[in-house]
């Protein structure tokens, strides 16, 4: 029997592995009524399991993928999704909230860890010059738990139980850990980088500049999207085709993820740049697409999608060539950082739409965006694409 070329023989557990946590992360907004109604909280109260998940997430990152750095990538990205999976089957049947709460803590802090591994693991079955289109395979998973995770949790729940569609996670990332433990190779490149010298990336000011376009890119994209079930709700859209143009959105996600992988291949800097550009002009012709017929309006929604979600794998990339040394390190601060400015831009956009409605989250997410490119461009002309940086600042940089 002839094997597959490793990476189509490790990518689909990757992909899933990438699925099954961001539907743990994410599926219990799809179940919140029946956890109000089992636990017998409010609805608030059941809100804090996103909340304190996301918190723990951006607050443990860096310090813990540090610290997970000392062991063996196959026996970190698999101890992770069987702790998922575990986890997930013990939240099924949780006697009570404090439980639930509890079972969530462990998948927080392993969240980081795995995300940073997986993608590493992805970018080491390719050669160096195809990083981005690996690091693009990796976000379709990503992609999938993000924009799909909601609404299959749901199905399930509805079609069979609540305690389905937990165990619905608990299966997904069981079968990755499974298939990473026999397709996945023992890592086998360098020693490990020291703490010292992982550290040391945060010297760079090129570092910062890529942390502070990914905070203020995911501050403009969900001071906007937090809101986009509100924003579709003001053109009389009924809650059937608001969920349908939703599924469209992610679509584009999945489309504008993968032609911006190709993008960041051959044209990393260009592609970057262009990023903030076009989220703002998506902003501007926004406030005009709720009177379109519901075809073009589903069109204008699939374009919406796939610059939007594109974003996350230009700021994933564009951070991580600031030090591709410390692959895994770079990951974590994106993932939390990441998470700081969604929590930051939801935020903001919360008090922009209470006072001025639609024209509010627009006006910040354009802010933001002009923030994002100011970044962009001062990183991109003082240290190029990040593979030939020039020594403008200091001889560590």
């Amino acid at each position: 029997m002839q094997h597959l070329p490793k990476p189509l023989a490790v990518m689909p557990f990757i992909i899933l592995g990438l699925f099954g946590l961001y539907t743990l992360e994410l599926g219990v907004v799809g179940i919140l009524p029946l956890i109000v109604e089992r636990f017998g909280v409010t609805i608030a109260q059941a809100g804090l399991l996103m909340s304190v998940f996301a918190i723990v997430v951006a607050a443990s990152g860096p310090f813990l993928v540090l610290l997970a750095s000392r062991f063996e990538r196959r026996r970190v990205l698999t101890v992770s999704l069987f702790c998922f999976s575990v986890c997930s089957i013990l939240s099924a049947f949780a006697p009570n909230y404090a439980t639930l709460m509890g079972l969530r803590i462990l998948p927080a802090l392993l969240h980081p860890v795995f995300f940073s591994a997986a993608f590493a693991a992805a970018v080491s079955l390719y050669p160096r010059e195809r990083a981005a289109h690996a690091t693009t395979l990796a976000f379709v998973g990503t992609t999938l738990g993000l924009v799909f995770g909601v609404p299959l949790t749901t199905l399930v729940a509805d079609v069979v139980s609540y305690e389905a569609a937990i165990l619905f996670c608990g299966l997904a990332t069981l079968v990755a850990g499974i298939g990473l433990l026999v397709q996945l190779p023992k890592h086998s490149g360098a020693q490990a980088l020291s703490f010292g010298h992982q550290l040391s990336i945060l010297r760079r000011p090129s570092v910062w500049l890529a942390i502070g376009a990914t905070v203020f890119v995911f501050m403009s994209k969900f001071a906007v999207y937090s809101y986009a079930a509100e924003y579709l709700k003001g053109g009389g859209l009924n809650p059937a085709a608001i969920s349908g143009l939703l599924f469209i959105f992610g679509v584009g996600g999945v489309a504008g993820n993968l032609l911006a992988g190709r993008m960041l291949a051959t044209r990393r800097v260009a592609t970057v740049l262009a990023f903030p550009l076009l989220l703002a002009v998506v902003y501007v012709l926004l406030p005009y697409t709720l009177d379109l017929p519901l075809g073009t309006l589903a069109l204008s929604v699939f374009i919406w999608g796939a610059i939007h979600t594109s974003g996350m794998v230009i700021t994933q990339t564009w951070l991580t060539s600031a030090a591709p040394e410390a692959h895994e390190f770079a990951t974590s601060l994106y993932v939390s950082f990441a998470n700081a400015g969604i929590a930051i831009g939801a935020w903001i956009g919360g008090i922009r739409i209470e006072a001025a409605g639609v024209p509010g989250i627009i006006g910040a997410g354009l802010a933001f965006a002009a923030l994002a490119l100011i970044t962009i461009a001062l990183k991109a002309w003082l240290y190029g694409d990040g593979s030939s940086r020039r020594i403008l600042w200091s001889s560590r940089d």
